[in-house]
């Protein structure tokens, strides 16, 4: 089954962003030894969400929101911090190992998922940052106090309606779930729902329109609503029963895309039931009555429709050609990718009909030839995430003009005859970084990843991971693409933090395939000294030239001047100080085999030298009783990260605070499903740890918070993911989600009192002894330190999920990092 808020999915493994100077072939290698692949990296954002139930009922999101809006404010206004660009390729960023600085991809944003173009309108739905207008050159959000910002599909009908389907489709962990189809009559001022609650709680993919209807698909089967109107409950037209998938998870037909064949009146609609992981239920479905019923194809030729994932389909505009690029079951199941790069079955077109016989016009290899940079790496081929990277249009002017999305963009001109990497993934081994300018001589390229497309007279739109770029349709060159991200302040992060430099505080923050972002004080611009997907971030409170970031899975990296370097051979701005058994340029011996997707780490609050990080172990960097700070080193044959605290095998660490020596790791293992478990970890700086005794009424869900009081050890609070009992099937959920201990563990009390039920993310203690606390549907405040009255704090902070919570070096204000709306600021209670 799906789940309620986010689907079970990963944060792309090979998504987005190794750094340049990462070998593709240690990438496969961890791949092949089911380091962060796909079904493991699967459930790690979704689960903390979920956990200990595969799924939540459909109105707990909405109803967690109703609570919140009915709280009292209290604080006042939030300021947006993250409103400079966001330059991925500044010259001076270039870290020979670590940074992705000259691949080309220009000013970037937060995840792109749909783009519409109504004349010289443009919109763009993104992952959890809402949707986005863009007109006279200049974008603006529409739906920051939307129950949810998650969106997946946009499409503008002949009135100039504009509809919005929430839940983004592309199943990546933090995809979440959405509360239908949104109706704007005044291009965005206002919206509507349309509907009852059917789609409530689904994904939705695409919108068309035909006969007078808007046509739905997603994650629960294909519907349509009468387009004259918005009242009225959505009508299932291809649902089958009985859907199971091979991984278990859907228990209805995941609807990826649905076409309306040009020429015949609207009465031949196509849709694909193509679950990623394959279903009993998956195939492809025509109809022939307009929309009102739907039967199963039967497919001839060379695309084998019983290893059919998901799958996107396009019509040309005259209707003598549809094609289909699709993604292979079998391969996305079991790893069994084509020499360890790629998932894909092929791009086909068939000539006769949507049965076909369809005709292969597309494998990885001809792509990869297609100047693809993908095409060296031994690790990487176009394909390798076709599950989460999809799109397919055809120009509406030439039927052999087919656009192709997957981690690059390809064009075809002549029916899929030869293809061309017209948005490469980056410039690294491209010719142009040959050339005696370096990389500085290549021109810029799309970001990777792509996800959606638009056509708008002479215009093509792509969505991807890292924003919104266009060209001219008649372009059929490579590069040649003009960067839209300027003003699109969609950026997701997990974690930020600050540091005083010269000016003012310097803005660290770990982002969703956008590296490691920094803000100094009167730049012009962000800078990305880090690249990949960025994860959890420690700043010096003394000197924001100071960090600690991680790529993914514990890889931590420390610069001591602020990320800067000329990318010259030995101009290293970073050196890798990780314990984890999958750092990049060393193993250490002994290593952690259990670190999360992102893995968490912390100072000691009262001795800021001695630090903590959680894999399976807790590890302090206190060899020989010396916290070594920012003088951190580990390698292969000597590493300061010592073993303090066992999690226990197959258990992770989710979270970890400490003070005064005395530290708190809460895991979980297995982390989702009716088997969920938790706990905490309990020890000192000498590594005497002990699982804490939890009460029964303690919840049974993900920990996704610990604090403790600067100057008390023995003051911890801890903070839960997750949703009560009464949406859960599994009584042990429990209640509430905000816990106080005032005796280092030995009883806690649950403080939660008002505060709506919905995923909680962090927590501040301020030094008054307030409380604020992080959810996945804002930020709220309490007078008091044992909580039980909550407010909704400050105004102005869209309902982007705030993942994070820090106080300022000086304690003057709360810096929140959201996961789709970059980071936020305000005055400390």
């Amino acid at each position: 089954m799906l789940a309620a808020i986010l689907v079970f999915a990963a944060t792309p493994v090979f998504a987005g962003s190794t750094p340049s100077g990462r070998s593709s072939e240690r990438e496969l290698t961890e791949a092949q030894e089911g380091t962060f692949e796909v079904l493991e990296a699967a459930n790690q954002y979704a689960e903390a969400r979920t956990a200990p139930a595969d799924e939540i009922d459909a109105g707990a999101f909405s109803g967690a929101y109703l609570a919140a809006k009915n709280l009292p404010v209290f604080g006042g206004a939030w300021t947006e911090l993250t409103t400079k660009p966001y330059n991925s390729d500044d010259p001076n960023y270039r870290d020979p190992v670590w940074s992705n600085s000259g691949g080309g991809a220009g000013l970037v944003s937060g995840r792109a998922t749909a783009l519409a173009v109504d004349g010289s309108t443009l919109y763009a739905g993104t992952a959890d940052g809402g949707v986005w207008k863009r007109s006279n050159g200049t974008w603006s959000p529409l739906l920051d106090d939307s129950p949810t910002l998650s969106i997946g599909a946009v499409a503008v009908d002949s009135s100039h309606g504009l509809w919005v389907g929430t839940g983004e489709a592309n199943t990546s962990s933090d995809s979440y779930a959405g509360i239908g189809v949104l109706y704007s009559n005044d291009r965005g001022a206002n919206f509507v729902r349309v509907g009852g609650d059917e789609l409530e709680n689904a994904l939705v993919g695409r919108l068309v329109f035909a006969n007078g209807f808007v046509y739905a698909a997603t994650s629960k089967g294909l519907y349509r609503h009468a387009a004259s109107s918005t009242s009225g409950a959505w009508q299932a037209v291809l649902k089958p029963t009985g859907c199971t998938a091979i991984d278990g998870i859907p228990g209805n037909p995941f609807v990826s895309d649905v076409a309306v064949k040009p020429g015949t009146a609207g009465q031949v609609i196509d849709a694909v039931i193509g679950w990623r992981a394959g279903s009993n239920c998956n195939g492809f479905f025509e109809s022939t009555d307009g929309g009102a019923t739907f039967q199963a194809v039967t497919v001839g030729g060379a695309l084998n429709i019983k290893d059919l994932g998901r799958a996107s389909i396009a019509w040309s505009a005259d209707g003598t050609k549809v094609y289909a690029v699709v993604q292979s079951a079998s391969m996305y199941l079991h790893a069994k990718t084509d020499q360890g790069g790629t998932i894909l079955q092929g791009v086909y077109v068939s000539t006769t009909g949507f049965g076909g016989p369809w005709n292969k016009i597309a494998e990885w290899r001809n792509l990869a030839n297609g100047d693809s940079a993908l095409k060296a790496g031994r690790g990487y081929h176009p394909g390798v995430q076709a599950w989460y990277n999809q799109f397919l249009a055809v120009d509406p002017q030439d039927a052999n003009h087919v656009y192709l999305g997957l981690e690059e963009v390809f064009e075809t001109t002549d029916g899929g005859g030869k293809w061309t990497a017209v948005g490469p993934y980056w410039n690294f081994g491209m010719p142009c970084a040959d050339g005696p300018d370096g990389l500085n001589g290549c021109p810029g390229t799309t970001h990777p990843d792509q996800h959606g497309i638009a056509i708008g007279g002479n215009t093509v739109y792509i969505a991807n991971d890292g924003g919104v770029y266009s060209r001219s349709r008649l372009n059929h060159a490579q590069y040649n693409w003009t960067n839209l991200n300027r003003g699109l302040r969609t950026l997701q992060y997990y974690y930020g933090d600050a540091g005083p430099v010269s000016g003012g505080d310097a803005l660290w923050g770990g982002l969703q395939d956008n590296g490691e972002s920094l803000l100094s004080p009167g730049a012009s611009t962000m800078v990305s000294p880090f690249g990949g997907d960025g994860g959890d971030t420690l700043v010096d409170h003394t000197n924001g030239n100071k960090a600690v970031v991680e790529y993914v899975g514990l890889d931590m990296a420390l610069t001591t001047n602020g990320g800067v370097s000329n990318g010259a051979p030995g101009s290293n701005a970073f050196r890798e100080i990780s314990p984890s058994c999958f750092a990049f340029t060393y193993t250490p011996s002994p290593c952690d085999p259990g670190a999360r997707f992102i893995a968490p780490f912390e100072a000691d609050l009262a001795s800021p030298n001695l630090w903590i990080a959680g894999g399976r172990y807790a590890w302090l960097n206190n060899p020989g009783g010396t916290p070594k700070g920012w003088d951190t080193h580990c390698g292969a044959s000597s590493c300061d990260w010592q073993i303090r605290g066992d999690s226990g095998a197959g258990h992770s660490i989710t979270q970890v605070a400490m003070t005064n020596g005395t530290w708190y790791a809460a895991w979980c293992g297995p982390c989702n499903g009716s088997s969920f478990n938790r706990g905490i970890l309990k020890g000192d700086a000498n590594g005497n740890a002990q699982q804490l005794t939890l009460p029964s009424g303690f919840p049974n869900r993900f920990i996704q918070g610990l604090v403790v009081e600067p100057n008390n050890p023995n003051h911890v609070y801890v903070v839960f993911s997750g949703f009560s009992r009464r949406w859960t099937s599994v009584f042990s959920a429990g209640e509430g989600h905000v816990f106080e201990s005032t005796n280092g563990g030995s009883t806690w009390t649950d403080i939660s009192g008002n505060l709506p039920d919905a995923p909680a993310d962090d927590l501040v203690l301020t030094a008054s002894g307030k409380l604020v606390v992080a959810t996945d549907i804002g930020v709220f405040y309490s007078g008091s330190s044992h909580g039980g009255s909550w407010f909704r704090f400050g105004t102005g902070l869209p309902a982007a999920s705030t993942n994070d919570l820090q106080l300022s070096p000086n304690g003057g204000y709360i810096l929140a990092a959201t996961h789709g709306r970059g980071l936020w600021k305000i005055a400390t209670p």
